[in-house]
Protein backbone atom coordinates (compact mmCIF):
# COMPACT_ATOMS: atom_id res chain seq x y z
CA UNK A 1 0.00 0.00 0.00
CA UNK A 2 1.23 3.69 -0.65
CA UNK A 3 0.91 6.02 2.23
CA UNK A 4 -2.82 7.51 1.37
CA UNK A 5 -3.98 3.77 0.96
CA UNK A 6 -2.21 3.39 4.72
CA UNK A 7 -3.84 6.61 6.01
CA UNK A 8 -7.61 5.37 4.53
CA UNK A 9 -6.85 2.45 6.47
CA UNK A 10 -6.04 4.07 9.59
CA UNK A 11 -9.15 6.05 9.36
CA UNK A 12 -11.25 2.98 8.75
CA UNK A 13 -9.60 1.55 12.05
CA UNK A 14 -9.16 4.81 14.13
CA UNK A 15 -11.96 7.01 13.73
CA UNK A 16 -15.52 7.18 14.55
CA UNK A 17 -18.05 4.97 13.21
CA UNK A 18 -19.76 8.84 12.61
CA UNK A 19 -16.91 10.27 10.95
CA UNK A 20 -16.36 10.72 7.04
CA UNK A 21 -13.90 8.73 6.15
CA UNK A 22 -11.84 10.26 2.96
CA UNK A 23 -11.84 6.67 0.84
CA UNK A 24 -16.00 7.51 0.83
CA UNK A 25 -15.43 10.81 -0.02
CA UNK A 26 -18.96 11.63 -2.90
CA UNK A 27 -15.84 12.97 -5.13
CA UNK A 28 -15.25 16.00 -6.88
CA UNK A 29 -17.28 17.62 -9.97
CA UNK A 30 -14.40 16.89 -12.09
CA UNK A 31 -12.38 13.42 -11.64
CA UNK A 32 -9.13 13.51 -10.74
CA UNK A 33 -5.86 10.97 -10.20
CA UNK A 34 -5.81 10.24 -6.52
CA UNK A 35 -3.08 11.20 -4.83
CA UNK A 36 0.31 8.71 -3.52
CA UNK A 37 0.59 10.27 -0.30
CA UNK A 38 -2.40 12.42 0.53
CA UNK A 39 -5.80 11.84 1.06
CA UNK A 40 -8.70 13.30 -0.94
CA UNK A 41 -9.41 15.63 2.04
CA UNK A 42 -5.77 16.70 2.69
CA UNK A 43 -5.67 17.36 -1.08
CA UNK A 44 -8.33 20.04 -0.32
CA UNK A 45 -6.92 21.47 2.72
CA UNK A 46 -3.43 22.05 0.30
CA UNK A 47 -5.66 23.30 -2.80
CA UNK A 48 -7.70 26.18 -0.14
CA UNK A 49 -4.31 26.77 1.38
CA UNK A 50 -2.34 27.86 -1.29
CA UNK A 51 -4.79 29.70 -3.30
CA UNK A 52 -5.13 33.28 -3.77
CA UNK A 53 -7.91 33.87 -2.06
CA UNK A 54 -6.49 32.44 1.22
CA UNK A 55 -3.53 35.03 1.16
CA UNK A 56 -6.04 38.06 0.28
CA UNK A 57 -7.70 36.88 3.50
CA UNK A 58 -4.12 38.34 5.45
CA UNK A 59 -5.71 42.25 4.35
CA UNK A 60 -9.69 41.69 4.64
CA UNK A 61 -10.84 43.29 7.97
CA UNK A 62 -12.90 40.63 10.58
CA UNK A 63 -14.45 43.32 12.98
CA UNK A 64 -12.40 46.63 13.58
CA UNK A 65 -11.87 48.64 10.19
CA UNK A 66 -7.83 49.35 9.34
CA UNK A 67 -6.71 49.05 12.65
CA UNK A 68 -3.50 50.85 13.75
CA UNK A 69 -2.67 47.96 16.31
CA UNK A 70 -0.67 44.54 15.30
CA UNK A 71 -2.87 42.25 17.69
CA UNK A 72 -6.07 42.79 16.37
CA UNK A 73 -7.57 39.92 14.60
CA UNK A 74 -8.03 39.65 10.34
CA UNK A 75 -10.03 37.64 8.47
CA UNK A 76 -7.36 35.60 8.21
CA UNK A 77 -6.60 35.13 11.61
CA UNK A 78 -9.94 34.22 12.46
CA UNK A 79 -9.73 31.55 10.05
CA UNK A 80 -6.81 30.09 11.85
CA UNK A 81 -8.30 30.54 15.20
CA UNK A 82 -11.55 29.03 13.51
CA UNK A 83 -9.68 25.64 12.18
CA UNK A 84 -7.84 25.00 15.46
CA UNK A 85 -11.05 25.23 17.55
CA UNK A 86 -12.67 22.89 14.98
CA UNK A 87 -9.57 20.78 14.52
CA UNK A 88 -9.70 19.78 18.10
CA UNK A 89 -13.18 19.61 18.56
CA UNK A 90 -12.96 16.68 15.61
CA UNK A 91 -9.98 15.29 17.16
CA UNK A 92 -11.97 14.49 21.13
CA UNK A 93 -15.01 13.29 18.88
CA UNK A 94 -12.73 11.24 16.65
CA UNK A 95 -13.46 12.41 13.52
CA UNK A 96 -11.79 13.42 10.16
CA UNK A 97 -9.82 16.27 11.35
CA UNK A 98 -8.53 16.70 7.45
CA UNK A 99 -11.69 17.57 6.10
CA UNK A 100 -12.43 19.96 9.29
CA UNK A 101 -9.44 21.46 8.63
CA UNK A 102 -10.30 21.99 5.08
CA UNK A 103 -13.74 22.91 5.57
CA UNK A 104 -12.19 25.69 8.23
CA UNK A 105 -9.94 27.08 6.39
CA UNK A 106 -12.03 27.57 3.15
CA UNK A 107 -15.49 28.90 4.79
CA UNK A 108 -14.67 32.94 4.58
CA UNK A 109 -12.42 32.74 1.18
CA UNK A 110 -15.71 34.64 -0.28
CA UNK A 111 -15.53 37.60 2.31
CA UNK A 112 -15.78 41.27 1.12
CA UNK A 113 -13.67 43.39 2.43
CA UNK A 114 -14.18 45.84 4.97
CA UNK A 115 -15.88 42.52 6.68
CA UNK A 116 -19.56 42.53 7.36
CA UNK A 117 -19.68 45.56 6.45
CA UNK A 118 -18.54 45.24 2.90
CA UNK A 119 -21.52 41.89 2.70
CA UNK A 120 -23.89 44.63 3.80
CA UNK A 121 -22.85 46.89 0.53
CA UNK A 122 -22.73 44.31 -1.97
CA UNK A 123 -26.07 42.82 -0.47
CA UNK A 124 -28.06 46.22 -1.14
CA UNK A 125 -26.51 46.28 -4.14
CA UNK A 126 -27.03 43.40 -5.67
CA UNK A 127 -30.27 41.66 -6.81
CA UNK A 128 -31.16 38.81 -5.34
CA UNK A 129 -28.94 39.96 -2.50
CA UNK A 130 -25.26 39.03 -1.26
CA UNK A 131 -24.00 35.93 1.11
CA UNK A 132 -20.65 35.03 1.86
CA UNK A 133 -20.96 31.91 1.93
CA UNK A 134 -22.51 32.02 -1.64
CA UNK A 135 -19.74 33.40 -2.54
CA UNK A 136 -17.40 31.18 -0.79
CA UNK A 137 -18.74 28.41 -3.16
CA UNK A 138 -17.91 30.98 -6.19
CA UNK A 139 -14.90 31.01 -5.37
CA UNK A 140 -13.45 27.42 -4.88
CA UNK A 141 -15.89 26.19 -7.72
CA UNK A 142 -15.35 28.81 -10.49
CA UNK A 143 -13.39 31.89 -9.74
CA UNK A 144 -9.90 30.72 -8.04
CA UNK A 145 -7.38 29.11 -10.13
CA UNK A 146 -7.82 31.47 -13.05
CA UNK A 147 -11.41 30.63 -13.46
CA UNK A 148 -11.38 26.89 -13.20
CA UNK A 149 -11.99 26.44 -9.81
CA UNK A 150 -10.42 24.40 -6.87
CA UNK A 151 -12.15 21.15 -7.84
CA UNK A 152 -12.67 20.40 -3.88
CA UNK A 153 -14.59 17.60 -2.74
CA UNK A 154 -18.45 17.29 -2.30
CA UNK A 155 -18.03 17.42 1.64
CA UNK A 156 -15.96 20.24 1.58
CA UNK A 157 -18.50 22.40 -0.54
CA UNK A 158 -20.82 21.32 1.61
CA UNK A 159 -19.20 22.57 4.69
CA UNK A 160 -18.18 25.53 3.46
CA UNK A 161 -21.74 26.52 2.12
CA UNK A 162 -23.17 25.91 5.38
CA UNK A 163 -21.47 27.09 7.78
CA UNK A 164 -23.97 29.74 8.50
CA UNK A 165 -26.37 29.51 11.79
CA UNK A 166 -28.98 28.89 9.19
CA UNK A 167 -26.90 26.01 7.19
CA UNK A 168 -27.62 22.35 7.49
CA UNK A 169 -24.08 20.57 7.17
CA UNK A 170 -23.98 17.48 5.83
CA UNK A 171 -21.68 16.15 7.76
CA UNK A 172 -20.02 15.85 11.43
CA UNK A 173 -17.18 17.29 10.47
CA UNK A 174 -19.66 20.59 8.91
CA UNK A 175 -21.47 20.90 11.87
CA UNK A 176 -18.25 20.89 14.27
CA UNK A 177 -16.48 23.75 11.76
CA UNK A 178 -20.29 25.69 12.01
CA UNK A 179 -20.49 26.22 15.99
CA UNK A 180 -16.17 26.56 16.31
CA UNK A 181 -16.94 29.25 13.62
CA UNK A 182 -18.99 31.21 16.53
CA UNK A 183 -16.91 30.00 19.53
CA UNK A 184 -13.71 31.58 17.51
CA UNK A 185 -15.61 35.19 16.62
CA UNK A 186 -17.68 35.54 19.81
CA UNK A 187 -14.55 35.50 21.96
CA UNK A 188 -11.87 37.12 19.77
CA UNK A 189 -14.36 40.02 19.16
CA UNK A 190 -14.67 40.87 22.88
CA UNK A 191 -10.72 40.67 22.98
CA UNK A 192 -10.27 42.99 20.02
CA UNK A 193 -13.29 45.11 21.60
CA UNK A 194 -11.17 45.32 25.13
CA UNK A 195 -8.21 46.05 23.54
CA UNK A 196 -9.66 48.37 21.90
CA UNK A 197 -11.44 50.59 24.92
CA UNK A 198 -15.06 50.25 22.90
CA UNK A 199 -15.83 47.31 25.92
CA UNK A 200 -14.80 47.39 30.06
CA UNK A 201 -14.31 44.04 31.38
CA UNK A 202 -17.26 44.82 33.76
CA UNK A 203 -19.25 45.51 30.69
CA UNK A 204 -19.15 41.80 29.36
CA UNK A 205 -22.81 40.22 30.91
CA UNK A 206 -22.25 38.63 34.76
CA UNK A 207 -24.36 35.69 34.27
CA UNK A 208 -22.27 34.99 30.72
CA UNK A 209 -19.08 35.47 32.84
CA UNK A 210 -20.10 33.15 35.09
CA UNK A 211 -21.30 30.55 32.88
CA UNK A 212 -17.97 30.27 30.19
CA UNK A 213 -15.58 32.20 31.88
CA UNK A 214 -13.48 35.27 32.75
CA UNK A 215 -10.79 34.98 29.92
CA UNK A 216 -10.76 34.41 26.30
CA UNK A 217 -8.77 31.49 26.87
CA UNK A 218 -10.96 30.03 29.58
CA UNK A 219 -13.97 30.45 27.48
CA UNK A 220 -12.66 28.42 24.68
CA UNK A 221 -11.45 26.21 26.35
CA UNK A 222 -14.76 25.80 28.62
CA UNK A 223 -16.42 25.90 25.28
CA UNK A 224 -14.55 23.26 23.47
CA UNK A 225 -14.92 20.87 26.75
CA UNK A 226 -18.78 21.34 26.58
CA UNK A 227 -18.83 20.62 22.77
CA UNK A 228 -16.98 17.32 22.88
CA UNK A 229 -18.74 16.31 26.28
CA UNK A 230 -22.06 16.98 24.38
CA UNK A 231 -21.36 15.44 21.40
CA UNK A 232 -19.63 12.25 22.74
CA UNK A 233 -21.64 9.18 20.44
CA UNK A 234 -24.13 11.58 18.57
CA UNK A 235 -24.23 12.27 14.73
CA UNK A 236 -24.83 15.91 15.35
CA UNK A 237 -22.48 17.52 17.50
CA UNK A 238 -22.87 20.69 18.68
CA UNK A 239 -22.60 22.53 22.07
CA UNK A 240 -24.95 21.48 25.01
CA UNK A 241 -28.29 23.61 24.96
CA UNK A 242 -27.62 25.45 28.56
CA UNK A 243 -24.19 26.69 26.98
CA UNK A 244 -25.63 27.33 23.13
CA UNK A 245 -28.39 29.69 24.68
CA UNK A 246 -25.83 31.29 26.73
CA UNK A 247 -23.39 31.96 23.55
CA UNK A 248 -26.67 33.59 21.57
CA UNK A 249 -26.83 35.88 24.71
CA UNK A 250 -23.08 36.65 24.19
CA UNK A 251 -23.76 37.24 19.99
CA UNK A 252 -27.26 39.83 20.89
CA UNK A 253 -24.57 41.66 23.49
CA UNK A 254 -21.35 41.63 21.21
CA UNK A 255 -23.78 43.00 18.42
CA UNK A 256 -25.53 45.69 20.36
CA UNK A 257 -22.43 46.78 22.32
CA UNK A 258 -18.98 46.01 19.19
CA UNK A 259 -20.83 45.68 16.11
CA UNK A 260 -23.68 48.48 16.37
CA UNK A 261 -20.88 51.05 18.25
CA UNK A 262 -21.64 54.29 16.99
CA UNK A 263 -17.70 54.54 15.57
CA UNK A 264 -18.62 51.42 13.86
CA UNK A 265 -21.44 52.90 12.86
CA UNK A 266 -19.74 55.92 10.92
CA UNK A 267 -16.98 53.72 9.05
CA UNK A 268 -20.01 51.68 7.70
CA UNK A 269 -21.47 54.50 5.96
CA UNK A 270 -18.34 55.60 4.80
CA UNK A 271 -17.17 52.07 3.26
CA UNK A 272 -20.43 51.84 2.37
CA UNK A 273 -20.12 54.52 0.00
CA UNK A 274 -16.77 53.69 -1.39
CA UNK A 275 -18.34 50.48 -2.50
CA UNK A 276 -21.13 51.65 -3.86
CA UNK A 277 -19.37 54.18 -6.22
CA UNK A 278 -16.99 51.07 -7.14
CA UNK A 279 -19.56 49.32 -7.71
CA UNK A 280 -21.03 51.97 -10.35
CA UNK A 281 -18.11 52.45 -11.65
CA UNK A 282 -16.85 49.31 -12.70
CA UNK A 283 -20.61 48.66 -14.14
CA UNK A 284 -20.01 51.38 -16.48
CA UNK A 285 -16.34 50.77 -17.44
CA UNK A 286 -16.33 46.44 -17.22
CA UNK A 287 -13.42 46.74 -19.80
CA UNK A 288 -11.52 47.71 -17.00
CA UNK A 289 -12.88 44.68 -15.09
CA UNK A 290 -9.77 41.35 -15.52
CA UNK A 291 -10.69 39.26 -17.81
CA UNK A 292 -11.42 36.06 -15.39
CA UNK A 293 -14.05 37.65 -13.97
CA UNK A 294 -16.52 37.35 -17.20
CA UNK A 295 -15.73 34.02 -17.53
CA UNK A 296 -18.72 32.81 -14.68
CA UNK A 297 -21.17 36.21 -15.14
CA UNK A 298 -23.05 34.31 -17.12
CA UNK A 299 -23.35 37.46 -19.44
CA UNK A 300 -24.21 39.58 -16.20
CA UNK A 301 -22.14 42.46 -15.40
CA UNK A 302 -23.32 42.75 -11.95
CA UNK A 303 -21.81 39.49 -11.40
CA UNK A 304 -18.86 40.51 -13.03
CA UNK A 305 -18.70 43.60 -10.81
CA UNK A 306 -19.71 41.51 -8.12
CA UNK A 307 -17.36 39.08 -7.93
CA UNK A 308 -14.00 41.50 -8.38
CA UNK A 309 -15.17 43.51 -5.76
CA UNK A 310 -15.47 40.76 -3.13
CA UNK A 311 -12.76 39.37 -3.90
CA UNK A 312 -10.49 42.79 -3.08
CA UNK A 313 -8.61 43.46 0.05
CA UNK A 314 -9.05 46.35 1.81
CA UNK A 315 -6.09 48.00 1.08
CA UNK A 316 -7.10 47.22 -2.52
CA UNK A 317 -10.50 48.52 -2.65
CA UNK A 318 -8.89 51.74 -0.90
CA UNK A 319 -6.26 52.34 -4.01
CA UNK A 320 -8.78 51.33 -6.31
CA UNK A 321 -11.35 54.44 -5.27
CA UNK A 322 -8.28 56.78 -4.92
CA UNK A 323 -7.16 55.93 -8.35
CA UNK A 324 -10.15 56.49 -9.81
CA UNK A 325 -12.47 59.50 -7.63
CA UNK A 326 -9.41 61.55 -6.18
CA UNK A 327 -7.12 63.65 -7.83
CA UNK A 328 -3.62 62.63 -8.29
CA UNK A 329 -0.83 64.96 -6.90
CA UNK A 330 1.20 67.06 -10.15
CA UNK A 331 5.12 67.60 -9.65
CA UNK A 332 7.50 69.15 -12.55
CA UNK A 333 9.74 66.78 -14.22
Amino acid sequence: MNLRECLETREREQLSEFATKSAESKGRPKPARPCDVRTEFQKDRDRIMHSKAFRRLMHKTQVFISPEGDHYRTRLTHTLEVSQIARTVSRGLLLNEDLTEAIALGHDLGHTPFGHTGEDALDKLMRGGFRHNEQSVRVVEKLENGGEGLNLTFEVTDGIANHRTSGSPGTPEGRVVQYSDKIAYMNHDIDDALRSGLLKQEDIPRHVVNVIGETSSIRVNFLIHDFISHSEGKNDPSPSPGVWRVMRELRAFLFEHVYSNQLQVNERIKIASVLGQLFEYYSAHTEELPPETHLHSEGKTERAVCDYIAGMTDRFALKKFSDIFLPNSWSRV
